[in-house]
């Protein structure tokens, strides 16, 4: 007898659907230290479009030790093993965690999503993840928005040909101090050097998501998912 299939595992999220049918995802990664429900309550706020089905996914991050917390136990995508200028990570869990959310655009695609119709986004940690995860990625997606983050393996990341054209927008507060804008800066040159063309915005705020932010959050999003 054949040994029975072992189910599919993936990361626990949260989910909210705009409206039905559902016919665009945007898959939302939160930062060091939070959940899932960090970003739930934007949906309402964005004020998208009626007629446009979107499932929005906040995935929980896995609880490890974090070095730099002096190995603190808390939801985090990868370990940051020095707080240098550009980061010291553990790259073989953020590319597990990248890894990890290819399975969920897989599993939207499986739901009837087209991948063209699939957003990749990401606050700090959750940032540095979808950098990879989405540039990685063998099918072409809608777009990939970072918040407030950095390119974590751009010196070792294989871009798939299939999103060399993916729309990019790189959000980012001035007076961050956890994540410095000159990171930002540095990820829009090596995206440039890439072949891409990156869109920014920069906000007089900390590391953080401010209204104005949100406002273009949306009206972003409304460009790629409708387009």
């Amino acid at each position: 007898m054949a040994a029975q299939e072992t189910a599919k595992t993936y990361l626990e999220t949260i989910e909210i659907e705009t409206n039905a049918p559902v016919t665009t995802s945007v898959i939302w990664l939160h930062g060091l230290g939070a959940s899932g429900h960090d970003f739930e309550l934007i949906v309402p706020v964005l004020d998208l479009p009626k007629d446009l089905g979107v499932r929005f996914i906040f995935p929980h991050a896995p609880k490890i030790p974090v070095t730099i917390n002096n190995g603190l136990v808390m939801p985090a995508w990868y370990d940051i093993l020095a707080m240098t200028l550009n980061r010291k990570v553990d790259v073989d869990q953020l590319r597990a965690s990248a890894a990890a959310t290819h399975d969920l655009i897989e599993r939207e695609i499986a739901r009837g999503v087209d991948s063209k119709n699939i957003v990749l986004a990401g606050f700090s940690q959750g940032g540095a993840v979808v950098y990879e995860a989405a540039l990685s990625y063998g099918k072409p997606l809608a777009g990939l928005m970072i918040l407030s983050s950095y390119f974590a393996t751009v010196d070792s990341i294989t871009i798939n040909d299939a999103n060399r054209n993916l729309p990019i927008h790189v959000f980012h507060g001035v007076y961050d101090n956890v994540v410095p804008e000159s990171l930002a800066q540095k990820a829009l040159k090596d995206l440039a050097e890439l072949g891409f063309k990156p869109e920014y915005q920069s906000y007089p705020i900390d590391h953080s998501v401010s209204p104005p932010e949100v406002v273009d959050i949306a009206n972003w999003l409304r460009r790629v998912l409708q387009s």
